[in-house]
């Protein structure tokens, strides 16, 4: 486990995990909402296929996504690790749904300086709402990129419950 993705829906626990996991066994985390988000107004980061290939050209790293779909092949060629977060939805949408009332309500600052707002609950790229319609989506995304013989070689930790995950880290 030297270039660990974890994987999961919205509200999974992905960062999470995967900043404990860094502090853990000693590997550099990189948050992809980070490198997604790099300015003003959710504003993307032109050069994040160059960005990430960069970071994960390296030996050790944890990324916390599937990936975006413009990196999202390189960062599964590149990994020697899938973790998955399977999580119901009765799990993730209290979750998501905590956390982006706290980013709203204290005006947190968030990837590239930006932050949740009461209008932003509406939009249907609000985390609430993206949790709620890709779910599904998500699930059988990540099933299907397992099943794939090109990503045959990654060890793939599957975790159901969030105690799972609890008990698992225990493990290492």
């Amino acid at each position: 486990m030297e270039r660990i993705l974890v994987v999961g829906v919205t509200g999974a626990g992905k960062s999470t995990l995967a900043r404990n996991l860094s502090s853990r066994l000693g590997l550099p985390y990189h948050e992809m909402d980070a490198l997604y988000f790099n300015g003003p107004s959710w504003a993307t980061n032109s050069k994040l296929a160059e960005d990430v290939s960069e970071l994960t050209a390296g030996p050790r790293w944890i990324i916390d996504s599937l990936g975006y779909p413009e990196v999202r092949d390189l960062l599964w060629d590149r990994a020697d690790t899938v973790i998955w977060l399977d999580y119901p939805k009765h799990v993730v949408m209290p979750r998501v749904l905590r956390r982006s009332l706290r980013r709203t309500v204290t005006r947190e600052v968030l990837f590239g300086g930006n932050r949740e707002t009461w209008t932003g609950w509406l939009s249907r790229e609000h985390p609430a709402w993206w949790a709620w319609t890709q779910h599904r989506a998500r699930h059988r995304e990540i099933e299907r990129r397992l099943r794939d013989p090109r990503f045959g070689p990654l060890r793939t930790v599957h975790l159901r419950r969030p105690h799972h995950t609890t008990a698992w880290l225990t493990t290492l």
